[in-house]
């Protein structure tokens, strides 16, 4: 036994019981800081130990419920994964949940890891865990204050993949421009997935779109289908780049106010799966899930059937029923997946009961500016009332009064606890709020209903 380590993760335990049992926390997070402090080598040193190595997530939207939709794949298919289920994605919560995961001698216990990583986060993740694979879902504007630019992003990533061994698998989503060129000169095995069903596009880019032009020669990029933002088949007119040929393709979709059926196919087989989220991003967090199944060579069988089981991430489309009403829970971070969450949520027909709380901490990125990105020019006439609450609640209101929603129908309520009553009050009995928060606000309105018995805490779910 490492006695250092063993040490390291007895106190990262320690801490963990701890912070649950004074109620700070879920020991997510402390943990790992921890742990990494008194045995920086701890990370790596407990990750070389599981048997079938580590699978990465990271990507700017949909990294929790991917992560989760291949966490139910690998279980059906048997396997023991060592996953940071709550979402906490900096090396630090790595950390914690190896340690929360393993034996005092840091012996995992499980046969995989699993891990959605953030995207800043994602080179030194790598250089600790040597993935087996790694999926990279989509690259949007997100947190400026933090990230920077896409390029900046972009230019990490690309460094970081070009030094993956032969035997390292990466898993890329073909329809978004750049996260596909990453794919190019690897040494590891790529895989692209992608959307074929033309038929659920258009065929004008977003205004929000953060990549129309050709990172080889700078042209414009041509689209013959859009999907959502710059996300579609596309093609440079200039230089000749071209969106490549999908190894696992969804062939056919369609798309419901509940969730969607998809058929997808790769060379060696296909099947129809049943998504159990709405929206056109949850198809592709669904095609990486399955993308992840058959680079592993699981059974077709055992993928559909994990989808099945497959429940949202906390915070994520989750529902609960309160006072007669039905509460509709959704994570907004960026005008990408604020615009699609909008855009799920109008499918349906009729006027919406809507509360939307708005923080600027630094998880949810300091400047808010991305707001004015927002489409929320498609909510006039087709709300009943938005409640604007969080630390921007005036910031909010604002913008919705600019894209032309009734002042009338705009409340302010900063406090989210003082909002959330509102927001039930005004809601028709038998009817639906729906309530989308930035990160920070979404765990203190989801503490709120913890704390009245509505939902479990993030770190049992």
């Amino acid at each position: 036994m490492h006695l250092r380590l063993a040490a390291a993760v007895t106190a990262g335990r320690l801490a963990t019981m701890m912070s649950r049992h004074l109620g700070v926390g879920g020991g997510t997070t402390a943990p790992g800081h921890l742990v990494r402090a008194l045995y920086p080598a701890a990370t790596a040193s407990i990750a070389a130990r599981l048997p079938q190595g580590s699978v990465l997530v990271t990507g700017t939207n949909g990294k929790t419920t991917t992560s989760r939709m291949i966490s139910s794949v690998l279980r059906k298919a048997g396997l023991q994964v060592l996953h940071n289920r709550s979402g906490a994605n900096l090396i630090s919560g790595i950390a914690s949940a190896l340690v929360n995961g393993s034996t005092i001698s840091g012996r995992p216990k499980a046969d995989v890891g699993l891990f959605e990583v953030d995207e800043a986060a994602f080179p030194a993740a790598v250089a600790e865990l040597r993935p087996r694979l790694c999926v990279l879902t989509n690259l949007f504007r997100d947190q400026l204050d933090r990230y920077g630019e896409v390029d900046f992003l972009w230019g990490l990533w690309h460094e970081t993949l070009s030094a993956l061994p032969e035997s390292s698998t990466v898993l890329l989503n073909a329809d978004d421009p750049r996260v596909a060129e990453l794919g190019t000169d690897l040494a590891c095995r790529v895989l692209h997935y992608g959307i074929e069903d033309e038929s659920i596009g258009g065929s004008a880019l977003a205004h929000a779109s953060d990549s129309r032009f050709c990172l080889r020669c700078g042209a414009a990029y041509q689209y013959r289908a859009v999907f959502y933002s710059h996300l579609g088949h596309y093609h440079c007119p200039s230089c000749g780049a071209v969106r490549p040929q999908p190894f696992l393709r969804a062939a056919g979709c369609q798309l419901g106010v509940h969730g969607s059926r998809v058929r997808v196919e790769w060379p060696s087989g296909n099947m129809s799966v049943e998504v159990r989220v709405p929206g056109l991003y949850n198809v592709y967090n669904a095609l990486a899930a399955v993308g992840v199944g058959v680079a592993m060579e699981l059974e077709p069988e055992t993928i559909q059937s994990g989808l099945s089981d497959f429940a949202a991430a906390f915070g994520r489309v989750e529902q609960v029923d309160i006072r007669g009403r039905r509460l509709f829970l959704a994570l907004v971070k960026n005008p990408v997946g604020f615009n699609e969450v909008l855009s799920t949520i109008l499918r349906d027909p009729g006027e919406k009961a809507m509360m939307i709380v708005i923080n600027d901490l630094f998880a949810d990125g300091t400047d808010v500016s991305w707001l004015w990105d927002v489409d929320f020019e498609m909510l006039a006439g087709r709300v009943l009332f938005v409640v604007a609450s969080g630390l921007r609640a005036h910031d909010m209101a604002v913008r919705l009064k600019y894209a032309g929603v009734e002042p009338s129908r705009i409340l302010v309520e900063a406090a989210s606890a003082a909002a959330l009553d509102r927001a039930l009050e005004a809601t028709p009995d038998g009817g639906t709020l729906y309530l989308l928060p930035t990160y920070t606000a979404m765990l203190e309105v989801r503490k709120l209903l913890v704390d009245a018995g509505h939902l479990s805490p993030f770190w049992e779910d």
